[in-house]
């Protein structure tokens, strides 16, 4: 059962924050809100963790996984940003957006696309995301709480996206160790997704498309 962190939705408790930070620390797997749906996630360093999100979202290691960042400056140290990657970036962040972009050498082998090199990057503008990762110093993993079909109990996608906070947090009640708590209702909106790694290009519109697309 999951330790459940009841924070509000604005100011964060600090020290909630600096719990939860140990925990992903020691390992540990989160469920949380985010500027788009809820995610589950973890330290970007903690690789035994990383592998049980993969189990739980069903993900072969050939699919990257998307890590927050809280700044473009902590961006630069985990992606290679060209010029003009950063003039986009800058005029987006923070915001509801996802970067691919060529990975450093810090960025480990299980998040990257193992055949592009690359890795997806947000910094979101959200609170509870902010606060966590201040208090953990690392970037944190985000990847949409939805699960697969085997694991919702045959209940369908569509409801599933549209599922209420406390029925989100039962089913996943088993499956990680530490639930976020801020009193949002789920969102269905997910992040627009450009491609950075050579000519700016959106391959998924999501929340804020428009304002991408004018300066892409």
């Amino acid at each position: 059962m999951a330790t459940v962190y009841i924070v509000h939705p604005d100011t964060p408790q600090v020290r909630s924050m600096e719990q939860i930070g140990d925990a992903l620390q020691s390992g540990a797997v989160m469920l949380y809100p985010t500027d788009t749906v809820y995610a589950i996630g973890c330290d970007l360093n903690a690789k035994s963790a990383i592998e049980r999100v993969r189990r739980i979202k069903q993900l072969s290691n050939d699919k990257p996984l998307t890590f927050l960042c809280p700044s473009l400056s902590n961006v630069a140290t985990y992606a290679q940003v060209s010029d003009a990657a950063y003039r986009l970036m800058k005029r987006l962040i923070p915001g509801p957006y996802t970067f691919l972009l060529p990975a450093t050498k810090l960025v480990p082998r299980l998040v990257q696309n193992p055949k592009r090199k690359t890795t997806g990057i947000r910094v979101p503008k959200h609170p509870v995301c902010s606060a966590l990762l201040a208090a953990l110093g690392n970037p944190i993993i985000s990847t949409s709480a939805h699960l697969p079909q085997t694991e919702m109990d045959a209940i369908s996608a569509v409801e599933e996206m549209n599922c209420s906070r406390v029925e989100l947090f039962d089913r996943l009640d088993k499956l990680v160790d530490v639930i976020v708590d801020n009193g949002e209702e789920p969102r269905t909106e997910v992040s627009t997704i450009l491609d950075l790694t050579e000519e700016p290009t959106i391959i998924r519109r999501g929340l804020g498309w428009e304002t991408a697309a004018a300066w892409v």
